[in-house]
């Protein structure tokens, strides 16, 4: 293993480096573009045979990465924000053929009005596409995550969304412990597709009609991979640990499981949020923190657990859910809910940071505090201008 300082994008991109993807179609976006810089460089300088496909538009990236898949490529792509929306027609495409593509995600608001920066506006209207999503924390993760979700979606055959924070992640340079290439190339293995296009024996169809006597079967298969991706998680993980000596867990517990008040966040913030956490610890307050990174599928009966002691939760989200409930809060809801408790905690849910605006831990120690205090704040919108 070595450090090297890198970006959240050039992590992803050094790991597909590693990987050896076959194909990369590509259509710029900020804050996703230094993924594809990057990559663009080590196929510049020699480092990668990969063929890199630069596309028109975000929906013309995704298609031509569905197409490369369906004719044996270990194919990837990579977007944000409007780029991903554009692309919405081509997602369920994926996700019902059953493609094994990996597609990291540099989250990033929605318009309008137009905003180049950070929320999971973006990814969040994307859960009901048939897709997998995990959501990286920083950059260390981002790089480890992409080799891990290579392995994933090869072994469930479904698509998988590998979120980073645009900017907080995406441009953030860190030390990052990379692996050696040869074990990174042993880990994924050669990619063998189960069906080719291009197989001129065993001739298929793409895309064909399904009327109502099929179609509900079809789709049916889909929704029941779903139903595998925790035992494969578990065991992709497995070897994961044994390979490079790493933990892959399905969520980040931050004493989640002793607490009686705990934080639900995702991503990046969780960072400031764990020194909150680390602070009101040392002042003998119960609290912890449990950020999801598995979000879908989002396994219930896994998160329960280090909620099982929780006496109050506090979801703290960059999304939002217009007409409902946030996304996050409404999944811990179900979480506690469809479990066998009979002491149900109290479950509070705020927004905050639409846009890329900044949370302070003093913003979220406050609200924590308040909780504890059984005075909870009773604004939804932290940071929100007066």
């Amino acid at each position: 293993m070595n450090k090297i300082a890198l970006t959240g994008g050039e992590a992803i991109a050094y790991a597909f480096k590693q990987i050896g993807v076959d194909v990369f179609s590509m259509y710029p976006i900020t804050p996703q573009t230094p993924i594809i810089e990057a990559f663009s460089r080590f196929a510049a300088n020699g480092e990668v045979d990969t063929e890199i496909i630069r596309t028109e538009s975000e929906h013309s990236a995704l298609s031509a990465t569905i197409g490369a898949s369906v004719a044996g490529a270990r194919a990837v792509t990579a977007t944000a924000s409007q780029g991903l929306l554009y692309m919405y027609e081509m997602l369920s495409v994926a996700s019902g053929l059953r493609l094994p593509i990996v597609m990291p995600i540099a989250n990033r608001a929605i318009a309008t009005p137009i905003n180049i920066h950070c929320d999971h506006s973006d990814s969040m209207s994307a859960l009901d596409q048939g897709w997998m999503q995990v959501y990286c924390e920083n950059a260390q993760e981002a790089y480890e995550m992409t080799i891990f979700s290579q392995r994933l979606a090869e072994k469930c055959y479904l698509p998988i969304m590998i979120c980073i924070d645009g900017f907080f992640t995406s441009h953030n340079l860190i030390p990052v412990t990379v692996f050696e290439d040869k074990k990174v190339k042993d880990f994924v293995g050669d990619f063998k597709s189960a069906y080719n296009l291009l197989d001129t024996d065993k001739p298929i169809t793409i895309g064909a009609l399904a009327l109502p006597d099929t179609y509900f079967e079809i789709r049916k298969g889909m929704f029941d991979a779903f139903l595998d991706v925790k035992s494969n998680y578990l065991s992709v993980a497995k070897d994961f640990k044994k390979t490079f000596g790493k933990d892959i867990n399905f969520y980040d517990d931050y004493f989640a499981s002793s607490s009686e008040t705990v934080l639900v966040i995702l991503s990046s913030t969780s960072q400031n949020a764990k020194n909150v956490i680390d602070k009101l610890r040392g002042q003998k307050k119960n609290v912890g923190l449990l950020r999801p990174i598995l979000y879908r599928p989002f396994l219930y009966e896994e998160y329960i657990k280090p909620l099982t002691k929780a006496k109050n939760i506090i979801v703290l989200e960059r999304s939002e859910g217009p007409g409902s409930f946030s996304p996050v809060y409404k999944d811990i809801v179900l979480t506690i809910f469809n479990s066998e408790r009979k002491d149900k905690p109290n479950i509070y849910s705020y927004v905050f940071g639409l846009g890329g605006r900044e949370i302070t831990e003093k913003e979220i120690e406050e609200l924590l505090v308040s909780v504890i205090n059984k005075k909870p704040i009773k604004k939804r919108y932290i940071g929100l201008k007066e």
